[in-house]
């Protein structure tokens, strides 16, 4: 047992010697290496620093004293500018700021470099300029003053008289060439200066890299683990970056000068795009299909506009063309589709250059629909209150009047539209097509009579869906499936109107004279054609008749006079060239004849009804072979024009187009039991006669 204890203290330190000794061989080399690594770093860093500082300065120095060489050459320049302007009148001010400017400059920093000190720098703050040394500068300096001086002197009165800048002048195209010569040699002179450090530091640079080179050299496989770490974080982080761009909602890339894309996007650029994005395709080729000229156009220019490093980023970003760009992109099935997206760009700068362009694409439809709803919403809110003042400002009777045959005309519609079955035959379902369109245009002819802007556009709408269907020259019952929504909508705006406006007015007189409001009716339409046109009307016995008889001849006179402006008068231009004058007359009269038939009597003086066009337009339509019309009398022929669907409108308006109007004439007429009679002669104008027993 005392052996034991006298042999542990011999065998404890000979196991630590070997593991320290192990310990200390295994970076004695890399210690010392590194020891002598950071002695040398050291010795250069206070070596760099120096010689940095000294550097530092030279630079300063060697840029205002190229500075000085501008300044003599921008002191002349604005001498000769300011020589030129004195001698047609005072010194600009802008010149003489100019001329301050400059001669205070170059004389702070001429000082400066013979004393040392704070001068202006070219960005405009303070720099600390050391004063020239050496022989050569000082003489150099020397004799700059000597030429500085008396040029100085004509400069720093506080008002430059003409005189002066005549003087300053003369003795800047003398001495000009001379004092930039001087610093031309000053520069020079410090640039040796700097160049001579900068040997220095090289030297000393030489020397720490190949010492360097050697502990890297040494140290290299010591840290191939840590490299590998490094290698393995950098995999990681990549990782991760390739994981937010799969999910994130953006459409991310970046954008190279070249207008090509970066090699990292998000997934969401193609689902956004609806179209495959790979890395390195051009940005312009992916908007090119999807985009108009001008939008591309607009792309292109701002996009070289943020790549120019002068301007700034933040200013541009308020005049975007593409934060709400409109584009159109085509599914599987070959359906185009419009959308709404917004690219937004920052720019991606390294060493101060900007390398790339970071682009944020949304897709916006949504918002930019929602705004569309809103805005929709207000012009429809304003409409109907513009419709609620147009009403209080019509007459109460007339209104009244209005609103009553409107309501029962719109009610007959959708007992028309609930005639219809599945099983219903395509003639059955045109002649129901043909009733609606005709109540429907009716009304629209009386609102548009009132100035009733609203309730006309609601029905030319409506018209416009049945046209679609007549157009279409096929009919089933579920073609009209669509009509009852328009007509609810017509209905509820009605109702809306006569509750808001006659709810109080239920002890309205009866209607004022029909001529006022069709008066009115025909200067509107008048104005929107361009056909200066003259109503007068004798309409004095139509309160007199039955209320059936008064407002079925109210609706004849309304299409007859609308149809008199529209097709029948001719433009101020044409009536001159006819001999006529440059505005057409339209006389509506009622009365009762030999007979003691009541007698509506609507007559132009405009160019008359053009059988040959109207046989054109009977061929067009399919209705009549060419060799049918030929069998046709003119009066068989005229005939047709009360026809549903016939027009002779090159294109549907408000007023025409629809071929509608006489066919509520005709249907009118009919139901009256009365007779219509049609007289016209070429470029005299037309007469519709409506006989009526009453």
């Amino acid at each position: 047992m005392n052996a034991a204890q006298v042999a542990q203290p011999d065998a404890t330190p000979s196991l630590r010697r070997p593991t320290l000794g192990f310990t200390l061989g295994k970076y004695r080399e890399i210690l010392i290496a590194v020891a002598f690594f950071l002695l040398f770093d050291l010795a250069v860093l206070v070596l760099n620093f120096y010689v940095s500082f000294q550097i530092s300065e030279d630079a300063v120095s060697i840029n205002l004293s190229g500075r000085q060489r501008m300044l003599t050459q921008r002191l002349s320049k604005g001498l000769f500018a300011s020589e030129l302007a004195v001698a047609n009148g005072p010194l600009p001010a802008p010149l003489a700021d100019e001329l301050r400017l400059a001669t205070r400059l170059f004389d702070e920093t001429l000082t400066g470099f013979r004393q040392g000190g704070a001068v202006t720098g070219g960005d405009g703050k303070a720099v600390q300029l050391v004063a020239a040394s050496g022989p050569k500068s000082a003489d150099i300096l020397a004799r700059s003053v000597a030429l500085w001086n008396p040029w100085r002197q004509l400069l720093s009165h506080a008002t430059l008289t003409p005189d002066d800048v005549r003087a300053a002048a003369a003795y800047a195209r003398t001495h000009n060439l001379a004092l930039l010569g001087l610093m031309n040699e000053l520069t020079t002179d410090l640039e040796s200066a700097a160049n001579q450090r900068a040997s220095q530091l090289r030297m000393v640079q030489t020397g720490g890299i190949a010492l360097a080179l050697l502990n890297f050299l040494f140290i290299l496989f010591k840290f191939i683990r840590r490299l590998r770490q490094s290698d393995d974080a950098i995999e990681q982080a990549t990782e991760e970056t390739r994981e937010i761009l799969s999910v994130v909602r953006e459409g991310l890339f970046l954008l190279t000068p070249q207008y090509t894309l970066g090699t990292q996007l998000s997934q969401s650029v193609s689902t956004i795009l609806g179209r495959a994005v790979r890395p390195g395709d051009h940005f312009l080729t992916l908007l090119a299909p999807m985009v108009s000229a001008r939008t591309l156009d607009d792309a292109r220019g701002y996009t070289d506009l943020l790549f120019l490093p002068h301007i700034k980023e933040d200013l541009v970003q308020s005049i975007n063309p593409l934060t709400e760009m409109a584009i159109t992109t085509t599914d599987a099935l070959g359906h185009k589709h419009q959308r709404h997206l917004s690219m937004r760009f920052n720019r991606v700068t390294a060493d101060g250059e900007i390398r790339h362009l970071l682009v944020t694409v949304q897709d916006v439809s949504s918002r930019i629909e929602l705004e569309q709803k809103l805005q929709g919403e207000q012009q429809r809110a304003q409409r109907e209150f513009d419709l609620l003042v147009r009403a209080f400002e019509t007459d109460p009777g007339a209104l009244r009047g209005f609103v009553d045959r409107s309501e029962a005309s719109l009610l007959e519609v959708n007992d028309l539209l609930r005639q219809v079955e599945a099983g219903s035959d395509a003639k059955q379902l045109r002649r129901i097509v043909d009733a609606v369109y005709r109540h429907v245009h009716a009304v629209k002819g009386e609102a548009s009579m009132l100035s009733l802007d609203l309730l006309t556009a609601t029905a030319h709408q409506f018209e416009s869906q049945i046209q679609t269907l007549r157009e279409a020259g096929t009919f089933a019952g579920d073609a009209l499936l669509s009509l009852p929504l328009p007509l609810e909508e017509l209905l509820t705006r009605l109702q809306a109107l006569k509750r808001s406006v006659l709810r109080d007015r239920a002890a309205s007189p009866p209607a004022a004279d029909f001529s006022v409001p069709m008066t009115a009716l025909v200067a509107r339409i008048a104005q929107e054609m361009g056909k200066p046109t003259q109503l007068t009307t004798s309409l004095a016995p139509l309160t007199a008749l039955p209320t059936a008889s008064h407002e079925a001849l109210q609706k004849v006179a309304v299409q007859l006079v609308r149809n008199a402006v529209v097709h029948g008068v001719e433009d101020g231009r044409t009536r001159a060239a006819l001999g006529k004058p440059a505005t057409a007359t339209v006389d509506v009269t009622l009365h009762r004849n030999d007979t003691n038939q009541v007698e509506l009597v609507v007559r132009d003086d405009g160019a008359g009804l053009d059988v040959v066009r109207v046989r054109a337009r009977l061929q067009a339509l399919g209705w009549f072979k060419a060799s049918q019309l030929d069998e046709m009398s003119t009066a068989q022929v005229l005939a047709q024009i009360f026809r549903p669907g016939f027009s002779t409108a090159t294109s549907a308006g408000e007023h025409a187009g629809r071929g509608v109007g006489l066919d509520i004439v005709s249907a009118e007429v009919r139901r009256l039991g009365a007779r219509l009679l049609v007289s016209t002669k070429p470029d005299h104008g037309t007469t519709f006669r409506v006989r009526l027993s009453a």
